[in-house]
């Protein structure tokens, strides 16, 4: 029995143990972030996130932050603007409509886009999407809206709309799975009294399945935002990677750059050490808001996915 009570014990100190290391990690990652960040704040003060000017230049330095946080911005809304509706389509195709035959395999092949690295993203975008992008929507766009300063510029194929577009390929799995698992989680005695009162299968998952399901779909949306407001590699490579108040995304057909591309193209050849500090001081801003669509996606997911025995409490 004590033998027993000693092993429980054990068990539950290094459960303990391995769960805190969570949180060391975090708080170890945000101390270094702070630390590092804090020759910036104390030459340019909040004012580095407002901004536009990058100058690494010894003697003449002046950095700010705001380009890239619009551009991180931007790109994202463009990723949920085009990737959400498709999500969600897939997960109500599958819950609601897909015959067993399909059902399986289809969400299968979903998931498995979340598997693929985000740097094949990239590569095929850079020498296979970004023509069609160019050829096929840029330059006819262009042509007859050019006027308007959002298509204003020359259509190239590597700007914010071509970055926007992969970032929404990539967050099809994440938003699709999640919202999946909501309408599936929907009691089908939800269903029945809304075909019991007439209602067509439109109407049903319109006004019942998806309201019902809401609040957990959307925490899969803001997991999806989460997960293109970080994107690195595939956004690097077809953003542009334009500086200074070049980058501010006035329009879809011009280049720009995110927080994250930003960190990826310059912190490696910074020499200065105010450089550095303005690397990292964007780092920490990426991480302060990762962490709050993370914790609001938590949240919002906990709200509905109380499942127990099959049912949404």
């Amino acid at each position: 029995m004590n033998r027993k009570f000693t092993g429980d014990n054990v068990f539950k100190i290094l459960a303990a143990v391995i769960a805190a290391s969570a949180v060391v990690i975090l708080i170890v990652t945000a101390y270094t972030l702070v630390s590092g960040s804090v020759p910036v704040l104390q030459r340019f003060g909040l004012g580095f996130f407002a901004g536009t000017q990058w100058n690494p230049v010894e003697g003449r330095e002046i950095f700010g932050a705001l380009p890239y946080v619009l551009g991180t911005l931007v790109t994202s809304g463009i990723a949920l603007l085009i990737g959400v509706p498709l999500s969600i389509g897939i997960a109500v195709f599958l819950v609601e409509m897909a015959p067993k035959a399909l059902r399986v395999p289809i969400a299968y092949l979903v998931e498995l886009l979340a598997a693929v690295p985000s740097v094949i993203y990239g590569l095929w975008g850079l020498f296979v999407f970004r023509f069609w992008i160019q050829n096929y929507i840029e330059i006819p766009v262009s042509n007859s809206l050019g006027w308007l300063p959002i298509f204003s510029g020359t259509p190239f194929g590597l700007d914010v709309l071509t970055a926007g577009i992969i970032l929404a390929i990539m967050i099809i799995p994440t938003v699709a799975s999640i919202s999946k698992e909501v309408i599936g989680a929907v009691p089908n005695s939800i269903r029945e009294g809304a075909y019991s009162i007439g209602a067509t299968k439109w109407e049903v998952i319109r006004h019942w399945v998806l309201s019902y399901g809401r609040s957990g779909i959307f925490g899969a949306v803001i997991l999806g935002l989460g997960r293109a407001v970080g994107e690195t590699m595939a956004v690097t490579m077809v953003i542009g990677n334009t500086i200074g108040p070049a980058a501010i995304p006035t329009s879809l057909f011009k280049p720009s750059q995110t927080m994250s591309s930003l960190i990826a193209n310059g912190f490696l050849e910074s020499t200065a050490s105010l450089e550095k500090s303005a690397y990292i001081g964007v780092g920490l801003f990426l991480l302060l808001l990762s962490l709050i669509i993370n914790i609001a996606a938590h949240v919002m997911v906990t709200r509905v996915l109380k499942v127990k025995g099959g049912a949404v409490e």
